[in-house]
């Protein structure tokens, strides 16, 4: 008698799965590399506008008032918003500044914060 060589179905079946199970990983693996690309540039430019703003800021060498201004930035392509807060410090001479920067949708995507002094 001879014994036919191969693999059965249920083998093949298997393999196929096993495959599959492998290709949906690596898959979604791929996409969320992709995502977390597109969020890594879209902080890198809001890291870049608040960095504008606060430079600003330094340049004009005043001691900014307490209180909210809004601001506008637009950097690779894409408009970004934000808000420079200025707070007290115990300290009069001194004053904390946070820049925070919002996506098109308006939700934050940063906060950078600095201290100002008048001297």
């Amino acid at each position: 008698m001879r014994h036919a060589r191969g693999f059965t179905l249920v083998e093949v079946l298997v393999a196929l799965a096993i495959v599959a199970i492998a290709l949906a990983a690596g898959a979604r693996a791929a996409g969320t590399l992709t995502d977390n690309a597109a969020r890594l540039q879209a902080i890198t430019a809001a890291q870049w506008c608040a960095d504008n703003q606060l430079v600003d800021l330094r340049l004009a060498r005043l001691l900014p008032g307490v209180g909210d201004a809004d601001f506008r930035c637009e950097q690779l392509g894409r408009s970004y918003g934000g808000t420079l807060s200025t707070r007290p410090t115990p300290n009069p001479n001194m004053r904390r500044i946070d820049a925070i920067v919002r996506d098109e949708d308006g939700r934050p995507l940063l906060t950078l914060s600095t201290v100002m002094s008048r001297y």
